[in-house]
């Protein structure tokens, strides 16, 4: 049976009232707390049922916004790389110089992927889907071609005054950055188990970080 879409009317819950006050709030609500479901069960083991019990939203309200839970899904994911980006729209790299400006940019994915734990298990269970979902979505590719333009940029710029070395794809070295802060979240806990130390610690984070800068910049810069 297909989900009702219609809104609610007043008489469908204690929660109607913020919602008609704070559309855009409610829907917030429900795009955080669909993250953290979606990021812990994924896609098949979310229950809308959970996400409404935790939001200021009933279920009906849930559909009424975003149509069904792969709408729903599909939009979680738009909010989580927007985050990234807006981010690195806020480090203005391009009044850096080419070198500070990589840095930081290293700098910044590193920390945000270590505190978005849940966005790094979205982009591997939509992985798991063969990105299925985001290629349904102009906004994330909108987005991406932002970075990528941001860092052929910031490359350009190296190039041009002999800091950087010629023939690099800043697609690959976007690559690059991304595999490196990935895998941090990504394998942290495996690897923290398999080898008896905690990659997790405060200086061990640390070390990485600043490891994963060098190797990046050993990498693009000139020698």
């Amino acid at each position: 049976m297909a989900a009702d879409t219609r809104a609610p009317t007043p008489k469908e819950g204690q929660k109607t009232s913020t919602r008609q006050q704070d559309p855009e709030g409610t829907k917030r609500n429900i795009i955080e707390v669909a993250s953290q479901e979606f990021a812990l069960n994924g896609l098949s083991g979310a229950r809308i049922d959970e996400i409404a019990a935790k939001t200021r939203a009933s279920k009906r309200m849930i559909y009424y916004y975003f149509g069904d839970k792969e709408g729903l899904y599909l939009s979680t994911l738009e909010h989580a790389y927007a985050q990234v980006r807006a981010g690195e729209a806020e480090l203005d790299i391009n009044g850096l110089s080419p070198i500070d400006g990589l840095r930081r940019l290293v700098e910044f994915t590193f920390e945000h992927h270590h505190a978005h734990e849940a966005f790094i298990r979205m982009v591997m269970i939509e992985n798991i889907h063969h990105g299925e979902y985001l290629a349904k979505s102009s906004l994330v590719r909108d987005l991406n071609v932002t970075a990528i333009s941001n860092i052929r940029s910031l490359y350009d710029r190296g190039v041009a005054d002999g800091t950087f070395r010629q023939g690099l794809d800043p697609l690959e070295i976007h690559w690059q950055i991304s595999a490196l802060c990935f895998f941090n979240v990504s394998n942290r806990a495996t690897f923290s188990k398999l080898f008896g130390r905690d990659f997790g610690d405060s200086e061990a984070q640390e070390r990485l970080k600043n490891n994963t800068v060098e190797m990046v910049l050993r990498f693009v810069i000139k020698t």
